[in-house]
């Protein structure tokens, strides 16, 4: 059974310490690897944790400061420290895989200038709710997947090509392409994530909506409705024939 992230960790981290507080190889002449650390006279300097960061960090070239914020793989990045900075040129750096910060630097100085942090980010539900909605698109490419690898062929006694094996009924092949046709993209979109906004007032609307205070549709037959304004403002008048009927 595979160990669980948890689990793995607490025995990575046991091992650690007894490799270096109990174990003692036989290069080390009965010494622990604490032991011959502590007893190494070489000299050490500590360096600062803000310092040790930046050798973790790429650099995403220069950018331009903006009102926004700074640009950054298609996105916004802002700092307190910005106010007043517009029209700068800085640097951007970054460290993979953590992309909820970048640390900007001076272009011309390779002065730090401060932290930035991505603009309008998601909360929690939000983000739970895509990463559910991406496991379940994984799992139906998945079972796609699997479903179109199930193939069998004929067996062959000569150089041919290939001859599949596996009959399908026309009900079965129909319903299997109306699956595949009905997709619709409405099912992977996440409505709850942003709700619709009500319509503008000039909209008509359903009758039912009228109890939510969004505008109800004009009444059959109005002048308004047969007669909709043109578009250089004017209102357009119904025409008649030449006995004077409205056609």
């Amino acid at each position: 059974m595979l160990l669980g992230f948890e689990d793995f960790t607490a025995r990575l981290l046991d091992w650690t310490l007894w490799w270096n507080t109990e174990h003692r190889p036989a290069p080390l002449r009965g010494k622990t690897p604490l032991e011959a650390w502590q007893d190494d006279p070489t000299p050490l300097r500590d360096v600062a944790a803000a310092d040790l960061w930046t050798f973790t960090l790429e650099d995403a070239g220069t950018r331009t400061l903006t009102t926004r914020g700074v640009r950054f793989r298609r996105r916004d990045y802002v700092g307190p420290w910005m106010t007043g900075q517009t029209g700068m040129k800085v640097r951007v750096r970054f460290m993979p895989h953590h992309d909820h910060r970048v640390e900007i630097y001076h272009a011309a100085t390779g002065r730090y200038l401060g932290p930035a942090d991505l603009a309008d980010q998601a909360t929690e539900e939000q983000i739970s709710a895509v990463r559910r909605a991406r496991a379940a698109r994984s799992r139906r490419l998945k079972k796609d997947l699997e479903a179109s690898q199930r193939e069998r062929y004929a067996a062959a006694t000569q150089a041919e090509a290939p001859q599949r094996l596996g009959a399908l009924t026309t009900a079965q092949a129909g319903a299997e392409l109306a699956q595949a046709t009905d997709t619709d993209l409405s099912d992977l979109a996440l409505p709850d994530l942003i709700p619709p906004a009500a319509p503008p007032t000039g909209w008509r609307t359903p009758a039912s909506l009228a109890a939510l205070g969004r505008p109800s549709p004009l009444p059959s037959g109005s002048d308004e409705e047969a007669a909709p304004d043109r578009r250089d403002g004017r209102a357009a008048r119904p025409t008649t024939d030449k006995n004077g009927d409205a056609p």
